[in-house]
């Protein structure tokens, strides 16, 4: 699911460089003419309906066009279509074939996607070597989202040797780019020592930075620290503030943790009814503590 995310991420990172400000009828004479990027934004423009009705058919046919010459940010929207089946249908093959020219012409978020292909096996045969292969193209071209996903590859050995310190290394690149799923990474790192001395202080800190983005996993983490005094001094209100922004987002160790905190009364009111509609929505999600 989180490598889903990501490829959403890279499609709309591609459409951005499209000139959806124009005129569709003066885009559409242009592209007429042969006109690559002209072609492209069309189409985006009838993929969001924006100045022309939305049409997902329409919005394939021009970007197909603009593919075709070889415009590298048309033929990752085009596979991105392929592998959402809009417009065309869905075929993950076809999504693999267009992204790759894409990559092939060093457009970091397709080499981003055709990696998360390879890891998945989507169009392509499962292949961790070539997915990082393709994933640290793009990593080092700076794009954030490649380099959390072959630091997780490093931490978890997948289509390269496991290290830690390599792992840490692309977490903290990211991180420092602002990305809180690798912002809250960095923290687990350093809460557990990999690859790093182990550091609490550390790893509140770049959890609080995940946290303030509303990463549900990190205000649980931070929750956690606050509740153990670790990094931080101890401050159950502060816990179960934290505790309270990830179960409000439907996550259910922090609805447990949460109602917890409700029924021990610590840094709320002690409220048993409070205790139960928590601990009741973390048991309807399957949380076997919970139930």
């Amino acid at each position: 699911m989180r490598h889903m995310k990501v490829l959403l991420i890279v499609f709309v990172a591609v459409a951005t460089i499209s000139l959806l400000g124009a005129c569709a009828g003066t885009q559409e004479k242009t592209a007429k003419q042969g006109d690559a990027k002209a072609q492209f934004s069309l189409g985006l423009m009838y993929f969001k309906g924006q100045g022309v009705p939305q049409d997902y058919q329409e919005a394939a046919k021009w970007t197909r066009q603009a593919a075709e010459q070889g415009l590298a940010s048309a033929q990752a929207a085009l596979g991105w279509m392929y592998a959402k089946g809009q417009g065309v249908p869905q075929d993950y093959q076809e999504a693999a074939k267009w992204i790759r020219r894409a990559a092939e012409q060093s457009l970091a978020s397709a080499q981003l996607a055709l990696g998360l292909m390879y890891l998945k096996g989507q169009g392509v045969p499962q292949d961790y070597q070539e997915a990082a292969k393709w994933t640290r193209q793009a990593a080092e071209q700076g794009l954030a989202s490649a380099q959390a996903v072959l630091g997780w590859m490093y931490a978890e050995g997948q289509g390269v040797s496991q290290d830690y310190q390599d792992a840490v290394k692309w977490f903290r690149q990211a991180a420092e780019q602002g990305l809180a799923s690798a912002q809250a990474a960095l923290g687990w790192i350093y809460a557990k020592g990999q690859g790093v001395s182990q550091d609490y202080q550390e790893a509140a800190k770049w959890f609080r930075r995940a946290a303030e983005q509303g990463d549900a996993k990190a205000q649980l983490s931070l929750g956690l620290m606050y509740y153990k005094g670790q990094g931080v001094p101890q401050d159950y209100q502060e816990a179960a503030k934290w505790y309270r922004k990830a179960a409000e987002q439907g996550l259910a160790p922090a609805q447990l943790a949460l109602g917890w905190m409700y029924e021990k009364g610590q840094g709320v009111s002690q409220d048993y009814q409070e205790a139960a509609k928590w601990i009741r929505r973390a048991a309807e999600q399957g949380n076997s503590k919970a139930q």
